[in-house]
This record gives C-alpha cells, structure tokens and sequence, in this order.
C-alpha cells in the first residue's frame, strides 16, 4: 500500500506528479492558505507532509496526526516546526539547505543597494509627477564603495554577500555564533567583532541568522541606539530578529538613516507604520524567489521526501537522532 502524503501549497506541476508515482498525495495547488483547523485534517491520516514557512507543525498538531513520519520543509529555515517535538514523536524533519545560498545573497545586496541609493523613494517621487527639473542634492544617497559591512551571522549566505561586497571594496567585518575557520575568514576578508562593536563600526548592518529563542529581538532599541545615525540596517533572515516597534521607532526619529526588509515579525500582518516611513524599503519575503531557486527548493523537498518514506534517510535531515522511519 502506498503511503499517503500531502502537499500543503502550491507546488510545481512536474514535481508534483513525481510525487505521485511514489505516493497517494493530496495537493492544494489551489494555494488555500490552510487555517490550523484545517492543516490537521488535511494531515491527519498522512505519513508525509511537505509543507512551506506559513504551516505550522507543533505539539498540538503532531498529537492529532499520529501517522506523521516525515514533515519536509520547502525552505533553508524551520521555525515554523517544532524540532523537539517532531523528535520525541520520531517524526523527520528536512529543510533546502544550499539551494538558495546565491539568490537570498543577491536580494540582500540588491536592498542595500536600494535603501542606500533612495530607489524606491525615489521612484514613487517621480511615478507621483513631482519631478520637474533636475536638481544637485536630489535624492542624496549613502556611498555603498568603501564603506563597512557588518553581517551578522556568517553562515553560507552571509558569507556570499560578503564576497559580493569585496566587488565593491566594503570592509567586511562579522559577528556569528562561532568564529569561521582562518581560511574561510581569509576568502570573505572579514574581521571577526562583538555584537556591539559590529554595530558602531558599521555603516550597513546585514541581518543573515535563524529565528530562534535565543535570536529573538536580538536587534532591539539598546542595539539600534548603538549603531551610527547614517548606518542603514537590512533583514533578510527572518521576523523576530528585529524588534519591529523598535525599528520604526528608530527610523522615524532619525537614529540610523534607513532599512531594507524582507521579512517581519508576524508576516503578512507585519507593522503597517513602515508604510508610514520613506527611509524604508519593503518587500514580501522574496529571497529566494527566482524561477530557478524556487525549482530548486521544491526539487529537493520532494527528493527528502521520498528517501524519508522509503529509505528512512533523507539527505537533508534537521533532526539526525530520528534515523528510521516509524
């Protein structure tokens, strides 16, 4: 008999059907975004779930659904599975590690780029029919060339903008759990600094770290009130990193220059007083979001989805210590 697994958003079409050689799947690609009510049922007589960042996999969940074995998780982050949990019930958990390293490292640089130089500013200035004559101070920006970086968290992606920035003769200094090995400290050219330190010397602060417990508003008023006036700060690891009251907070009364975003505290229902700010650039949690990379991420989640249920060894294991399936 094959086992059941379902599909909890929209993916491709192709993967979809590999899937299906291998399983009886239940799909959504109407993309309904499944209330917690109606994530259980969908899962609960599954044995696999791929699921995307807006399911949340919890105790509460996993206690209805006792046919779980494996959730694979379409994303590098997993904060939207309880890990523990999964892990005393022997449910497996996967992620897309290394798929999306170069794409989430070009949307970082491209908000720098953006905020510093006042793209979006700029460009509802004009779309809005204010422009009339050309002008020496219009829309100063921050020089990008020679400037400091501070990347806080310095894993694969951290370390793909920093080779970026070297393009453009940034200064590169880092703050990460653990400090890189000498020779992966010499390709990026960075200096390792505390927390703190990283934060007044830099005139762009790179948020590049998993949400957790321990990260959670590890940017805050004390830490923004640390960074310099003209120092811009992007996020483009995840909501609740950032305290966001305290960002706009900051913003709007001048502390640092500006801040590009891709992820917020409770998305979609982020802070609707950043549409208030115009030293802000927004956009919708779209790191990764190229043809190619999305492919990628699907691919990979569908391939850790079938070794889970039929070997019981899926090559992207987040909790090793559940090794079998049940």
């Amino acid at each position: 008999m094959q086992a059941k697994l379902a599909v909890t958003r929209k993916i491709f079409p192709d993967m979809l059907e590999l899937l299906r050689r291998h399983f009886d799947v239940v799909d959504n690609q109407a993309d309904t975004v499944l209330a917690p009510e109606a994530l259980v049922e969908r899962l609960r007589d599954r044995q696999g779930a791929i699921t995307q960042l807006v399911d949340r996999i919890d105790e509460a969940l996993l206690a209805q659904c006792p046919e779980l074995k494996a959730i694979c998780n379409v994303a590098v982050g997993y904060n939207n599975i309880d890990v523990a949990a999964c892990t005393r019930r022997g449910v497996m958990v996967t992620n897309t590690p290394g798929v999306l390293d170069d794409t989430t490292a070009d949307l970082a640089f491209t908000l720098i780029t953006a905020t510093a130089r006042r793209i979006t500013e700029a460009e509802a200035w004009l779309r809005a029919g204010h422009w009339k004559t050309w002008a020496f101070d219009l829309f100063l920006g921050q020089e990008i060339n020679h400037a400091t970086l501070g990347i806080v968290g310095m894993g694969r992606i951290g370390q793909a903008v920093a080779k970026r920035a070297l393009g453009f003769d940034m200064k590169i200094c880092y703050h990460n759990r653990k400090r890189l090995a000498p020779e992966l400290e010499a390709a990026v050219q960075g200096t390792y600094l505390p927390l703190d330190e990283l934060l007044r010397e830099s005139d762009f602060v790179l948020l590049q770290l998993p949400y957790n417990a321990e990260t959670h508003h590890l940017i805050g008023a004390r830490e923004l009130a640390l960074m310099k006036s003209s120092a811009i700060l992007i996020n483009v690891a995840r909501g609740g990193v950032v305290d966001d009251k305290a960002l706009i907070d900051a913003l709007k009364a001048g502390r640092i220059t500006g801040a590009g975003l891709d992820v917020f505290e409770n998305e979609p229902n982020f802070n609707r007083d950043f549409l208030e700010l115009k030293n802000v650039v927004l956009v919708p949690h779209i790191g990764s979001a190229t043809l190619a990379t999305r492919r990628k991420m699907a691919m990979t989640a569908t391939q850790n989805m079938i070794a889970a249920l039929t070997t019981g060894a899926p090559p992207n294991r987040v909790n090793k210590e559940v090794s079998t399936t049940k």
